[in-house]
């Protein structure tokens, strides 16, 4: 009998070692190698590249490379296809991250059905097919030419999919599938490594694109080795909080677009609704004018919006202020607290601060910065801002109001909502059309000017 290959496997990063070691020398973890069969007994290895075999390819001049622009196809869901970058590309592979119950499956299913006059193939392992025939009736939508296989194993999803020829396979998760060549059990760093490998070998061959869902860690990573994200073209994230209706597509790697761009979705009974214009939703409808509101005027990748800050600032009840923030960086708002403190002299060091972005989303961009200022000092005064004032800018170190790009979508996008003042970083007049807008445009260059400008 022969003797069966075995190998132990980093579970957080996938790093294989020949014996069992504490701490993972390539991610520093502790506990996390496990032992798994990585080849049956009596069965070939691999053959190599080298060894004797005879080399058809052979390296060519890259001017000398044909090459030809991707067909990209709709995936009839118009924000998936701009976080794709306008479309599906034939050949590739997506793979898809999320919390748990956060609307993986009822995204790809509902784009499986609205792809009308092409066969796909939604493979499940987690689910049977009345499951997922009773998700389908609750989104209410058909295509006949939707096929569900309940199956775990590669070859047989590889088989299914040469004999029915489909322009899209759905796999739903690739932490489920195994493949024949591995006695590990499913889920396993190598039983990952090795399925994901095979779908992507013949997506790249048949030219079939491939959605793969993931399931992520409690850290919030996709569970599973690094490589995995490596190996796909593509990785978005699926994000949103519970207790809101609203979801974001964020890509993360995109080889055939950028990855700075997001799709907005709103979780319905009956699945999933498009959000054409995020800002009417992330701004909150109010009559009366309140302190501790201010508007930013934001980007995502292509996509101009307008998003609410909220900031609450009040005296501590104990020795240690309290800060906390929801939809940004907490750091990022501790240094412009600093700010507030060094350069423009406001007294926080003694103030509990909430800062919340409205809507449940999280952004990165550091035009937030003034919009967080104003609204901080706003509370802290409990000085109003009005309803119809936007704001624009990065804080520096220094406290002076550094300047943003494409400053003019971010304009346009709060002339079209009816603002009527935008402020804007004084190095930004350059870049700035005055002429011809319906809104007053006001320059600051510091903190200090722009609370005066503002509020005296």
């Amino acid at each position: 009998m022969a003797k069966i290959k075995k190998a132990y496997f980093c579970q957080s990063c996938g790093t294989q070692s020949a014996k069992w070691v504490g701490k993972c020398p390539s991610c520093g973890e502790w506990n996390t190698f496990v032992e798994e069969v990585i080849r049956k007994g009596g069965e070939e290895a691999v053959p190599s590249v080298g060894g004797g075999a005879s080399i058809r390819v052979k390296p060519q001049k890259i001017e000398e490379v044909s090459y030809h622009t991707e067909h990209r196809f709709s995936s009839a869901s118009g924000e998936l296809d701009r976080v794709l970058g306008g479309g599906i590309v034939p050949g590739s592979v997506v793979l898809v991250g999320g919390e748990p119950g956060i609307g993986k499956s009822t995204l790809l299913l509902q784009v499986a059905l609205r792809m009308t006059g092409k066969k796909i193939l939604y493979v499940s392992g987690e689910e049977s097919e009345q499951q997922i025939r009773m998700r389908a009736d609750r989104i209410g939508m058909r295509n006949k030419d939707v096929f569900v296989l309940t199956s775990t194993r590669t070859d047989e999803i590889i088989r299914f999919m040469d004999e029915m020829k489909p322009a899209l396979l759905v796999v739903d998760s690739i932490q489920t599938l195994v493949t024949a060549s591995l006695d590990s059990s499913a889920g396993s760093v190598s039983q990952i490594r090795e399925t994901a490998s095979e779908l992507h070998r013949y997506a790249k061959t048949r030219g079939i694109p491939v959605f793969l869902i993931g399931h992520i860690t409690k850290e919030g990573q996709l569970a599973g080795p690094k490589v995995l994200e490596h190996m796909v073209d593509t990785v978005l994230h699926f994000e949103g909080d519970r207790n809101y209706g609203y979801r974001i597509v964020r890509s993360v790697k995109n080889r055939f677009g950028s990855t700075h761009e997001l799709g907005i979705y709103e979780m319905q009974d009956n699945g999933l609704r498009e959000v054409a214009n995020p800002s009417e939703i992330l701004l909150s409808q109010r009559e009366d004018n309140m302190s501790g509101i201010a508007i930013a005027a934001t980007l995502e990748g292509l996509r101009p919006m307008l998003i609410e800050m909220q900031a609450l600032v009040s005296n501590a009840a104990f020795g240690t202020p309290q800060r906390s923030s929801t939809g940004m960086d907490l750091r990022r708002m501790n240094m412009l607290l600093a700010v507030l403190e060094k350069r423009s002299g406001f007294r926080m060091a003694s103030k509990d601060v909430f800062l919340n972005v409205a809507g449940g989303i999280r952004v990165d961009d550091p035009a937030l910065d003034m919009a967080v200022i104003v609204a901080v000092l706003s509370s802290e005064r409990d000085l109003p801002i009005g309803q119809k004032d936007a704001f624009a800018g990065e804080v520096g170190l220094s406290g002076e109001i550094r300047a943003v790009n494409r400053i003019d979508q971010r304009i346009s996008e709060a002339e079209k909502l009816g603002f009527q003042r935008m402020f804007i970083s004084t190095y930004n007049r350059k870049g700035v059309a005055t002429t011809g807008k319906n809104m007053e445009i006001i320059t600051v260059s510091r903190v200090e000017e722009l609370w005066r400008k503002l509020f005296v």
